[in-house]
C-alpha cells in the first residue's frame, strides 16, 4: 500500500508560506536542489491543492519550451508533465493539465483508493489548505518537513486550528549548510 506523504517547507514558527503566500524565505541552493531531486525520486503522484496546482500548471510547461532552462529544471518539467498528478479542490470544475485527476468530493474515499494502487507514494507538495484537509481526515502517513532558519511571525500554517494532537516518530533528520533541517516522521503507533 502506498503512503500519503506531506512534503512541506516550514519556518521555525511553523508557517508554510508568509502572510502574502510567498516562499522567498526558503534558502534554495545546489545542495537543497539535490535533496529535492531525492524526494521527487520517491514520488508516484504529486498531490496539490488548487493554488499550488495553478502555480505549477502555469510554470512547468513553459520550461519545456525554454532553451535556457537548466538541466535540473528541464528534467523536472518533463517529469511533472508526464506524471499522474492529483489536485484537490472543491472550487475547480476541471483540471486540464496533462495527466491530472481532480478530486472535488469524497476526498477520503478517493485518496484511500489511490493509496491502494501499486507504485510509489503519493506526495503532497506544499499546498497548506489541501494538506490541512488531508490531515484533518487522518490520511497523512508521513511528514517530510524541511525546517528553514527563519521566523515569519505569520502566514499560512497547516498545523493551526482544527487539528487534534498527533504524535509522531522521527525516522530521519538531516542538516544542510544553509541551516535547513530536513526531517521525516511517521505516525506513532
Amino acid at each position: 500500500m502506498r503512503k500519503l506523504v506531506l512534503f512541506m517547507h516550514v519556518s521555525l514558527d511553523g508557517y508554510a508560506s508568509d502572510s502574502n503566500g510567498g516562499l522567498d524565505w526558503i534558502p534554495y541552493n545546489e545542495e537543497f536542489e539535490k535533496y529535492a531531486e531525492e524526494v521527487v525520486a520517491e514520488v508516484g503522484s504529486p498531490v496539490y491543492g488548487r493554488t499550488t496546482y495553478r502555480m505549477m500548471e502555469s510554470y512547468w510547461p513553459t520550461v519545456l519550451d525554454n532553451p535556457n532552462a537548466s538541466r535540473h529544471d528541464m528534467e523536472h518539467a518533463k517529469w511533472v508533465q508526464d506524471v499522474k498528478k492529483i489536485v484537490i479542490s472543491g472550487t475547480m470544475d476541471k483540471a486540464e493539465w496533462n495527466n491530472t485527476i481532480l478530486i472535488k468530493d469524497n476526498i477520503a474515499e478517493e485518496i484511500k483508493a489511490l493509496k491502494e494502487e501499486p507504485g510509489k507514494n503519493l506526495v503532497i507538495f506544499g499546498s497548506p489548505g489541501a494538506a490541512k484537509t488531508l490531515l484533518e481526515l487522518g490520511l497523512i502517513d508521513e511528514f517530510l518537513l524541511t525546517i528553514c532558519p527563519v521566523v515569519l511571525g505569520g502566514g499560512n500554517s497547516v498545523f493551526d486550528g482544527g487539528v487534534e494532537k498527533i504524535r509522531l516518530k522521527l525516522l530521519s533528520s538531516r542538516t544542510f549548510k544553509s541551516g535547513i533541517i530536513a526531517t521525516r516522521y511517521e505516525l506513532e503507533k
